[in-house]
């Protein structure tokens, strides 16, 4: 693949070249030349575009493809796509399949199923055997077979002695635990947020500290296993403090959270659109306000989108019988973009490439000559509405369907590949 990019704009912090406008060459999938201006000489394939901007590819770390066990739902190729569509060039796929990412052989299969695809998809095995919370998962064998990280989806692991066993033993491979926080004693079968809105509609509420409750117990094992642990899906303010007292103590905490706290209330649930019901639920402004705050501190590492497929039985259905989640990796980037006006888009673009690979362990990716092309090309100022008619994914749970944005990803470059959104 050689291709000449033509006057874009470089956003990326570790790069010589960032907030320059640049052409960039690329040789066989590797960069070549940056310069203000290159002639094409060698008459190759130019990419040009109105306001282009270029980054990193951009890296999500928990996206659901449902595959095996789910195709209805979305499967790799879907999944891919819609990541394409949104910018993705790299994707972590969360372990609850069926049968889950337990075992060596489930990761070999995503693996196996993507080589050669132009979005790199990693696999993330399972904490415990078979999601269950009882006995850890062949966690050295998957990471042997190429298991990025180990996660129970949305599964907490209650058990703190197995949390704690699995903290030291994944540390003694250099492998990651990743966890969502919520006590499930504290949430029982909770619909939404605890507050106003939740008892104006006479919903069951999740309170605020059983994610707390679990953020402490987590940060407390971490301390003492002396083990990195990877805090998933932070949606309150007390989460964000409690982080924040945690990197303060040099203790191995980083944290996530998904894009759609960062700009969606709860108070949207008043119309019961099951579109809006999701794991963490939608919080409050005083927790969207912490959240923001978080991410531009530091204190939280990373966005993720938490791309979750459901088909339309599981969603278009009474409020309390609906499934949680929602599809969002070809809104994230235009959802943050539209709606967060405290972040810059270097911060934005930062928390979407460079600290993902850097939580995970995964090589950096930076625009400059020598690099392998590893790129997301984008427009931050472009319009456009989500038309129901181009969402790739197999799935439509998206409350953002006929929505206007600004900010649009334009391609993706990858494994000596190119591919422009249409």
């Amino acid at each position: 693949m050689n291709i000449l990019i033509k006057q874009a704009t470089v956003i990326d912090s570790k790069s010589p070249y960032n907030g320059k406008k640049v052409d960039i060459l690329i040789e066989n999938g590797i960069i070549t030349s940056i310069k203000s201006k290159l002639s094409n000489t060698k008459n190759v394939k130019e990419v040009e575009f109105k306001n282009l901007h270029l980054s990193p590819g951009w890296f999500e770390m928990q996206a659901n493809f449902c595959d095996p066990g789910f195709e209805h739902k979305e499967d790799l190729k879907t999944g891919i796509n819609a990541a394409i569509n949104g910018g993705f060039t790299e994707v972590a796929v969360v372990p609850s399949t069926n049968p889950p990412i337990h075992t060596k052989a489930q990761v070999q299969y995503i693996l196996n199923n993507t080589k050669d695809a132009i979005v790199k998809v990693h696999p993330v095995g399972t904490v415990s055997a078979n999601l269950e919370g009882k006995e850890l998962s062949e966690m050295y064998d998957m990471k042997l077979a190429g298991a990025i990280a180990f996660y129970d989806d949305k599964k907490s692991v209650a058990n703190a002695g197995l949390l704690m066993r699995a903290l030291l033993y994944s540390k003694n491979f250099n492998s990651l635990i990743l966890t969502h926080c919520d006590d499930k004693s504290v949430s029982v079968d909770g619909q939404m947020n605890e507050g106003i809105t939740s008892t104006k509609l006479g919903l069951k509420g999740i309170p605020a500290l059983a994610e707390e409750l679990m953020v402490a117990r987590n940060v407390f094992l971490s301390e003492y296993c002396d083990a990195p642990i990877h805090l998933m899906n932070i949606s309150t303010q007390k989460s964000v403090d409690l982080i924040k007292q945690a990197k303060a103590k040099k203790i191995k905490v980083t944290a996530s959270v998904n894009s759609y706290n960062l700009v969606l209330e709860d108070s949207l649930l008043n119309d019961f659109d099951s579109n809006y019901k999701l794991n963490p639920p939608l919080r409050t402004k005083t927790d969207i306000d912490a959240l923001r705050k978080g991410i531009a501190d530091g204190v939280i590492d990373a966005i993720t989108s938490d791309h979750r497929p459901q088909d339309i039985e599981s969603k278009d259905i009474e409020f309390d019988m609906a499934s949680n989640g929602m599809i969002s990796l070809e809104t994230s980037f235009a959802m943050l973009n539209t709606k967060l006006k405290n972040l810059s888009l270097e911060q934005v673009v930062n928390a979407m490439t460079h600290q993902p690979r850097a939580i995970l362990g995964v090589s950096a990716v930076v625009i400059k000559e020598g690099e392998l092309a590893n790129i997301t090309l984008f427009d931050p100022s472009m319009d456009w509405e989500y038309d129901a008619k181009k969402v790739v994914s197999k799935s439509k749970n998206s409350p953002f369907i006929g929505q206007k944005f600004k900010g649009k990803a334009l391609g993706v470059i990858n494994n000596n590949k190119i591919q422009l959104v249409k």
